[in-house]
């Protein structure tokens, strides 16, 4: 998604601050510059007034998305110049205070203070004034594109953001899989694919919020998979398939110790140890990797196995899947409109009684047609609305033009579009933050509060 969509009102709100904290100092000692700076905040408000309908709009009209990133340009560098005037103030605040008194030192201003002062206004004359014309010509452009003034208010809504997988599971309740976890424990319980130098490797493939991983922590917690393996592991894959990491984390979890070599070798010796002659259960949710080469040298450890264990993979794609199979794919389809409603209220009417609410349950069920199926997106929308209980909360939703854009174009699921664009303008800017770590990278959260 484009920048300005996540950075722009956040960052037009820091730039208010800074000017305001400008202006209320003692350093203003350059001509005009509080003049200006009250001159760039009006036009500035004018223009924020303006941003989360043109955020809405930037969506489906190319002009509206070139006007906010021009907008933004400009927001960086206003944001730069105030820096400039406020660091030179600062330097010259400091230059005119004489030092401390000393025995061996004598202070000596430096020459040509006036005449500097006079320079340093000379060259920022031009840089304010190509500012103050491409801010004109901001406001200008925003009255072309009809855009509509809306205030921003504070919201307390929850929504959804994908973390690291785990084998722990939260739902109260899973629908439309009753099937496909039967079918899945039986493969593992009483298949027989795996062999003296085989592991079994059962794959479950569907596109993005289909709900494979959460069908891999059912089967992961059932009472007959629980007896039948001696040790389990789940490892979350996602993009990056490091041989290494994905030892050791198996590794850790099947001995409950952290594996000490950061030698390839020497790690998966002593994982191939742990796992001799046990019945194991390894979940490999997410993977990408199409490296055959990489799977082999993966699997290494886990061949003196005892007969009987198994590796379940989670994938969106089906060529990956097939490389790594050593039976039948296991394709999980879309669930019914009932399944999806009953998942999507589940969600939505947590803090609400449905019967209560008559109106929102005929929208809701027009918004669930939408989600076609997608587990994901029922969950994730249930969640959004579960604070809203206005009529015209729902409607926004259901008549968002979010859900005319191209899921391939984007590759961004509607509903997860939405979960986003409902969020408060300081709240995008952290998810914009939040964005630059890495898949499944582990952090700790002073890392995150330093950025």
């Amino acid at each position: 998604m484009p920048i300005a969509e996540i950075f722009l009102s956040a960052f037009v709100k820091l730039l208010f601050e800074k000017m305001s904290s400008f202006a209320s100092s003692k350093l203003l000692t350059f001509e005009g510059i509080a003049a200006q700076l009250t001159n760039w905040t009006s036009m500035l408000s004018q223009i924020q007034a303006l941003l989360i309908d043109a955020e809405d709009k930037q969506l489906t009209e190319v002009a509206v998305n070139m006007w906010l990133n021009d907008l933004q340009d400009l927001a960086y560098d206003l944001d730069d110049l105030v820096d400039e005037f406020a660091t030179e103030a600062l330097q010259q605040n400091l230059k005119a205070k004489p030092p401390q008194a000393s025995s061996s030192k004598v202070w000596n201003p430096i020459p040509n203070f006036k005449s500097r002062d006079v320079m340093f206004n000379f060259k920022m004359r031009s840089k304010i004034e190509e500012i103050n014309t491409r801010l004109r010509t901001s406001v200008y452009r925003s009255s072309q594109l009809n855009l509509v003034k809306i205030v921003e208010t504070t919201t307390s809504t929850k929504t959804w953001q994908r973390p690291e997988s785990t084998s722990l599971f939260d739902e109260p309740r899973v629908y439309g899989r009753e099937h496909d976890q039967s079918k899945i424990i039986e493969l593992l319980v009483k298949g027989d694919e795996s062999s003296h130098n085989n592991v079994g490797v059962i794959p479950i493939v569907g596109m993005g919020g289909i709900g494979k991983t959460t069908l891999a922590q059912l089967v992961y917690k059932d009472e007959t998979v629980k007896e039948y393996f001696n040790l389990k592991a789940w490892v979350c894959v996602s993009n990056e398939f490091d041989i290494m990491k994905i030892t050791k984390t198996i590794y850790d979890s099947v001995t409950s110790q952290t594996c000490s070599f950061n030698n390839l070798d020497q790690a998966q010796v002593q994982l191939q140890k742990a796992l001799a002659g046990r019945k194991f259960l390894i979940i490999l949710d997410d993977v990408w990797n199409d490296d055959y080469n990489a799977w082999n040298v993966l699997k290494k450890p886990f061949n003196d196995g005892a007969q009987g264990r198994k590796v379940v993979v989670t994938t969106r794609n089906r060529d990956i899947a097939t490389m790594m199979a050593t039976v039948e794919l296991h394709d999980v389809k879309i669930l019914s409109d009932e399944d999806c409603w009953s998942l999507f209220a589940q969600h939505a009417f947590a803090n609400t009684s449905i019967d209560a609410n008559p109106n929102l349950v005929s929208i809701g069920k027009k918004i669930v047609e939408k989600c076609k199926g997608l587990p994901l997106a029922a969950r994730t929308l249930g969640g959004l609305l579960r604070n809203k209980v206005r009529d015209e909360e729902w409607v926004n939703v259901l008549r968002s033009k979010i859900w005319d854009l191209s899921h391939k174009k984007s590759d961004i699921l509607p509903a997860l579009r939405l979960s986003y664009h409902d969020l408060p303008s300081h709240l995008k800017l952290c998810f914009a933050y939040c964005s630059i770590i890495p898949n499944d990278c582990e952090f700790e959260e002073e890392e995150l509060v330093l950025l």
